[in-house]
């Protein structure tokens, strides 16, 4: 583990019960809960599916998914976001399992997976084109890939969290043209869908770029 891998590891740790007071994380109300609920069964294959949620956080999305059928399974790199995960899906009666590791690279060896989703993590990656290979190879044929990211640099410089975190590729986010360009080559299809106007998503109005990116294998 770097020593800016082992810096992450540790904010989110420290963040980790604080995580959920936002409305997109926590999804307490339930509007911004049947938002993301009518977005996730849209963009989830048919039928009972195998999900890896990379960089899962406290498994909001994996119980929503869950709750919908699909046999998930969460990966984070901070062991307490896992832990509040795992609570968090006991609680609600369901199954799902979650593991301590690496999110570019997920912990799970020669499984295959019919999507992979990922929200809202690539910024805080070392290296996200790795993981976009890395998540594109363990899709099944006719898997899709679902990322839901953001440019958070709009408004102006962003302030690295970490130390160390200025060397970060996409540091402030990242544009939809700009990642689209990343995954296409590794696909056979995608499309991009705006998300930054439905504010029932995030709890209210947001003014920077929102979106999601569906990819099909």
């Amino acid at each position: 583990m770097t020593d800016l891998t082992a810096t992450i590891v540790g904010y989110w740790d420290a963040v980790a019960h604080a995580f959920d007071d936002e409305p997109d994380h926590g999804l307490r109300a339930e509007v911004t809960r049947a938002a993301w609920d009518r977005r996730l069964r849209a963009w989830a294959p048919p039928g009972p599916a195998d999900v890896l949620d990379v960089g899962c956080g406290t498994g909001s999305l994996a119980v929503l998914l869950a709750a919908a059928g699909h046999r998930v399974t969460g990966v984070d790199l901070a062991p307490q976001m896992i832990e509040l995960a795992r609570g968090k899906m006991a609680a609600a009666e369901l199954a799902g399992r979650f593991l301590v590791g690496d999110a570019a690279v997920p912990p799970t060896g020669d499984e295959r997976f019919d999507m992979v989703l990922c929200r809202h993590l690539v910024w805080t990656l070392p290296d996200p084109h790795l993981a976009l290979r890395e998540w594109v190879a363990r899709l099944r044929p006719n898997g899709r890939l679902v990322l839901v990211e953001g440019c958070w640099g709009e408004a102006g410089p962003v302030v690295p969290y970490v130390p160390g975190a200025e060397t970060l590729v996409w540091g402030g986010g990242v544009r939809a043209s700009e990642l689209a360009s990343a995954v296409r080559p590794l696909v056979f299809d995608l499309r991009v869908e705006r998300l930054s106007q439905d504010s029932e998503l995030w709890g209210g109005p947001v003014g920077d770029e929102r979106y999601a990116l569906i990819a099909y294998t």
